[in-house]
């Protein structure tokens, strides 16, 4: 076991963790990190937030130092590209930069691919000003088109849309932001914190369209406006977050099980029992709400990162986590426990108009959920009341006098 060659396919959260992790439990055998971009394994986060604004470089995206690969006997491999996997042979092909293709072997393999994108189709594929958010270089783009830009249109209302927007109003830009559904964060959230992030945004100058469909993207050799269903809206610079989809090609080409993800169990073992994934790319089961999910969450990618080291180590620790995600726009703290896909309640504890207030979902008599606007307090406690399936007394939730931790 400790002379295993472990081979870790992905450069974010995950698959650094997978690697950390492995290191921390005296894995002696090899490892080996394949990367399709030329940084460091790097968090994603702050991409649409400070590293879009200008107050991160990217050194300080980086989830570890060089030197820290080169003391653990980590082989980063980096703009090396997978193209297959060769699960009878247990190997991969990939190519390098300058277009030339090597293979390497393993014995366990880590997929950790996460997600991409969703394309918007475009008459004209090369019109400049037309963005996605998803990598350092897509916000080096980013930053390039903002040069003399004037006015931003975003298609999506959702959290990268919104981040943008708050960093690119910031910036002195107009900005629009164009959602096909009848609310913004309709996807995520409920509609207390959808109209709280509604009107927030347009107090400090974004215009929202909701209800309205794109169109088409108008320009020659640069974007020039957005056609929409409500009208044609002059754009500089174009940026769109309509989703994700999760990074599953390599595994179903080899003929490991996917479905919206790559399909583990609750050690984050594949179809193939060689074969590992973890993070935004993984369907796996949800021991506390009982059925399948994929979450495109950094708690979500170290904490399976965990799990695939622990069973590589056939320590088999079953992965059962609270999900958490949280967002940052303008100076709102925006923390999310949990999933509220189908509550029959909610409370709400505080006031939206302080910028400072909660709203936490039930399901059957139990927290299932919460969304805490500046109130870390709450979000802290409430991961603690999901997870423990605690009886909440529901009047002294909704009195924001009482201690958070006083209510159960």
């Amino acid at each position: 076991m400790n002379e295993k060659n472990i081979v870790i396919i992905g450069g974010g959260q995950a698959a650094s963790q997978v690697a950390t992790s492995l290191r921390q439990k005296n894995f002696m055998g090899d490892i080996s990190i394949l990367s399709s971009e030329g940084y460091l394994p790097y968090q994603r986060p702050p991409l649409s937030k400070k590293y879009l604004s200008g107050e991160l470089d990217s050194e300080r995206l980086y989830l570890k130092p060089e030197k820290f690969y080169q003391d653990q006997n980590i082989n980063v491999m980096l703009n090396s590209y997978v193209e297959e996997i060769d699960r009878g042979n247990s190997k991969l092909t990939f190519s390098r930069k300058n277009g030339e293709e090597d293979t390497i072997s393993y014995d366990n393999l880590v997929i950790s691919t996460g997600t991409s994108p969703r394309l918007i189709p475009l008459d004209n594929p090369n019109l400049k000003g037309v963005h996605y958010l998803r990598s350092i270089e897509d916000v080096e783009g980013i930053k390039k088109s903002l040069i003399g830009a004037k006015n931003m249109v975003i298609i999506g209302g959702g959290y990268i849309g919104l981040e943008v927007a708050a960093v690119s109003r910031k910036l002195g830009l107009s900005v629009t932001v164009v959602e096909m559904a009848s609310r913004i964060l309709e996807r995520v959230t409920s509609p207390v914190i959808s109209s709280f992030y509604h009107s927030y945004h347009e107090s400090q100058g974004v215009e929202i369209m909701t209800s309205t469909s794109v169109n088409g993207i108008n320009g020659d050799l640069n974007v020039s406006s957005v056609e929409t269903s409500s009208g044609t809206i002059e754009a500089d610079i174009v940026v769109v977050g309509i989703g994700v989809l999760p990074c599953q090609n390599l595994a179903e080409k080899a003929g490991i099980e996917t479905n919206n993800g790559i399909v583990v169990n609750e050690f984050c073992i594949s179809s193939d029992s060689n074969v590992f994934s973890a993070g935004d790319c993984t369907l796996h089961p949800s021991a506390f709400y009982k059925r399948d999910i994929r979450l495109e969450s950094v708690h979500n990618a170290i904490e399976q990162g965990k799990t695939v080291a622990s069973s590589i180590m056939e320590e088999f620790v079953p992965y059962n986590q609270i999900p958490w995600f949280w967002s940052d726009q303008y100076n709102l703290k925006f923390q999310i426990a949990g999933l509220n896909n189908d509550y029959d309640e909610y409370i709400v504890r505080g006031r939206p108009e302080d910028n400072s207030f909660s709203v936490f979902y039930f399901k059957d008599g139990f927290m299932i959920s919460s969304d805490c606007v500046n109130s870390a307090p709450e979000h802290m406690m409430s991961r603690r009341f999901i997870f423990n399936r605690a009886e909440v007394d529901l009047e002294k939730l909704q009195n924001k006098e009482i201690s958070i931790k006083e209510v159960i």
